[in-house]
């Protein structure tokens, strides 16, 4: 045969190629052909390979490594599921405990330990409240849907949708706080209401005064925020939301939550500020009452009504963002920001109420575990005038940095206090009063007691008396020797020049003449309950009193000689109740001298005003009496006087006795006693004072020297010769 008929062999790329280099010539193969032997290709080439992935992965020190790991996460998972059935168990069984321990949910409203103190003034309008106000239930339903809504935005979105508690938002919190340098547990806390409610529960455990010092370190102790104490509240909330529903759960929130000013609620907290319902409060105010939750007294509107609408305006957003409020309603509370109430914004009388709730029964006042409402004598546009005295003279006359202070109080010519500013703020509470609290000499405001005690025995304002050098021998202490404050001597002079011009000599020689001891009496008959001084410095003020005690006496003075007893309270009862508890506690008393001698004596002391010491304090249009009081070393300064309508006091000085500088009782004092006046008797017609002027002037005898101190002898005869048996 040819070699052109010889089968050619195979070349290498017909052997790795197959047929795709066959040429046209060779018969073809069917269609399905290739697809087999592709087929049987790829499947031939997985089983090559197979056994080449075993061999690289499945054995050596990687293959042992990966089985170890294998099986100790193995362990692990066995481990953790068992574990996490234990606990989730535990649990279980803890949640069911303390879902037995749940009362019904309306047991739950109101858990004060003690009650409320709501005060009303003479016309019956609320202008102060003490201890834990609760204004009422509310529920979900009753209350306005915008604070409800603002108090979900701000402390909960989620809380529809979780079981108690949120992972998700106690993960957030410990990132926040661990950004921010503290423990993971500090600040930030990512409770729930449910959590937040558990927490105002105290987790059941109830207030018990014979367990605590105090209902403080009570609910110190229930903000614990130790991981054992989370882990306890966690419990106590999932065992809520299996007890009770979501509604009510808020509705406990809703009524236990601390709002600020003692108010325990937010139907108590928008009586406070707003005078109106929870269920009355429109986005601007629901958004200020939930921003309080966050803290309390920081942000109440009656310490910072700037800094809590600011607030407001956070809240307002977070509604607006999660769909509570449309833009149109979000911009209009932006706009227009919740105020205070008139009563609220006042904050009148805080000197006043802690006054009252001091001198009231203390199981209805300090300690009442009663709701309890007392109205006063209280005149809300008197303590506004007294306040407004106090701030003008002390930003307008007195120098920048000063520390000194002062008091007033106005009352009525029975006792009725009418305004009480204990000190240079005035509107505080709890703070130290000074108008009741603070004991400090009087000086020559004792003076009309001793001219008091002369006109009840018969003298006259035109009696005279030797002002001239003066001295007595006080048993200890040697001779004594009074002086005028401007240091000079006037010679003869009548009492209404002595007592107009504030001159010692003659008051110390009026008060030895007439016995100190009645003058002591007299004083004290009026009201001037403190310790008074035995001797003779008796009558310059050398005793102390308190600014109440002292404008009570003169009070006296002005109803015609009969002593008072200062009171506030008119009228106590229980809430609900119609029928009084108790009545007034104070009053006109028993008579001290006689009319014809009160009158006289308003005739000298109008002298004072209109040409002694005492003219700053004069008011045009007014007929006033008083009379001005400086201590020693000018430390105490004092200004007390009336009109026919109200009596008024007026101190001034330092806490720590620190000389007053340039300060006199016909200084300042009276210049405040004159602003307040102005104010109090603005729109009211003007009222001539009951004073006589005086008849048949006389002498007072010159006193012997006594020489073996008190009374003595030689002063006893004298007393005898001029008064017969009335001394």
């Amino acid at each position: 045969m040819s070699d052109s008929k010889r089968r050619k062999p195979p070349l290498v790329a017909d052997k790795r190629y197959g047929s795709a280099t066959r040429t046209k010539a060779t018969k073809p193969k069917s269609k399905a052909a290739p697809k087999k032997n592709a087929a049987n290709k790829r499947t031939a080439s997985r089983k090559t390979r197979k056994p080449t992935r075993k061999k690289g992965g499945g054995g050596g020190i990687i293959g042992a490594l990966r089985r170890f790991i294998g099986w100790v996460f193995g362990l692990i998972w066995g481990f953790t599921w068992r574990i996490g059935m234990i606990v989730a168990l535990l649990i279980g069984l803890a949640v069911g405990l303390v879902y037995t321990t749940l009362p019904d949910v309306t047991a739950l409203l109101d858990g004060r330990a003690r009650g409320s103190v709501t005060m009303l003034d003479k016309d019956g309008n609320v202008f102060a409240w003490r201890g834990d106000q609760f204004g009422g239930v509310v529920t979900t339903e009753t209350v306005s849907p915008h604070l409800k809504n603002a108090v979900i935005a701000t402390e909960d979105k989620r809380f529809y949708r979780h079981f108690g508690i949120s992972p998700r938002g106690v993960a957030s919190a410990v990132r926040i706080n661990l950004s921010e340098g503290r423990g993971p547990l500090s600040g930030h806390g990512g409770s729930t209401i449910t959590q937040q409610t558990a927490k105002l529960l105290c987790l059941g455990v109830p207030y018990d005064e014979t367990q605590w010092d105090s209902e403080k370190a009570y609910e110190d102790d229930c903000r614990q925020g130790s991981l054992w104490r989370k882990i306890k509240e966690a419990v106590y909330s999932m065992a809520m939301e299996v007890k009770y529903s979501k509604d009510e759960i808020l509705t406990i929130y809703l009524n236990r939550a601390f709002l600020g000013a003692g108010a325990r609620g937010f139907e108590a907290a928008s009586q406070r500020y707003f005078g109106k319902s929870a269920a009355e409060v429109d986005p601007a105010q629901a958004a200020m009452l939930a921003g309080l939750l966050v803290a309390p007294t920081r942000y109440a509107p009656t310490n910072n009504l700037k800094r809590s609408q600011d607030r407001a305006q956070v809240i307002v957003g977070l509604m607006e963002d999660q769909g509570y409020l449309t833009t149109a309603e979000a911009n209009g509370a932006r706009a227009n920001p919740a105020e205070l109430s008139a009563a609220a914004a006042a904050r009148a009388g805080g000197y006043f109420a802690d006054w009252v709730m001091s001198s009231g029964p203390e199981y209805f006042t300090r300690n009442t575990t009663e709701d309890v409402i007392i109205r006063t004598t209280l005149d809300q546009r008197i303590q506004t005038s007294a306040e407004e005295a106090m701030n003008f003279v002390f930003q307008e006359k007195v120098r920048k940095g000063s520390k000194a202070q002062a008091a007033i109080v106005v009352m009525s010519a029975d006792g009725a206090v009418r305004g009480m500013v204990g000190g240079r703020k005035t509107r505080v509470t709890g703070a130290f009063n000074r108008a009741t609290q603070a004991l400090r000499q009087t000086g020559s405001a004792f003076k009309p007691f001793v001219y008091a005690t002369a006109l009840e025995l018969g003298h006259s304002p035109l009696d005279t008396v030797v002002d001239a050098p003066y001295c007595l021998n006080i048993p200890g202490s040697g001779e004594w020797c009074p002086k005028n404050y401007t240091n000079k001597h006037y010679g003869q002079v009548t009492l209404t020049q002595a007592l107009k011009d504030s001159l010692n000599i003659p008051a110390v020689k009026v008060s030895e003449a007439v016995g100190r001891d009645l003058v002591r009496k007299v004083a004290a008959d009026f009201g001037i309950d403190s310790d008074l001084a035995a001797g003779p410095a008796l009558a310059l003020g050398a005793s102390e009193s308190t600014l109440l005690e002292m404008t009570g006496a003169y009070a006296g003075i002005l109803n015609g000689g009969s002593s008072v007893t200062p009171y506030g309270l008119i009228e106590l009862q229980l809430l609900g109740d119609d029928t009084p508890l108790m009545g007034t506690g104070g009053g006109i008393g028993e008579r001290v001298i006689q009319t014809a001698a009160a009158e006289q004596l308003i005739w000298m002391m109008e002298k004072v005003v209109s040409e002694g010491s005492g003219r700053r304090a004069a008011l045009p249009g007014w007929q006033a009496a008083g009379k001005t009081g400086t201590t020693q070393a000018a430390r105490d300064a004092w200004f007390i006087g009336f009109t026919a309508d109200y009596v008024t006091g007026v101190w001034m000085g330092y806490d720590d006795n620190t000389p007053l500088s340039g300060v006199t009782g016909g200084g300042l004092p009276a210049e405040i006693w004159h602003e307040t006046m102005v104010r109090v008797q603005d729109g009211l017609a003007p009222k001539p004072l009951p004073m006589r002027a005086p008849v048949q002037p006389t002498r007072i005898p010159e006193p012997k020297r006594n020489k073996g101190g008190g009374l003595g002898d030689a002063v006893d005869k004298l007393l005898k010769d001029i008064f017969g048996g009335r001394n």
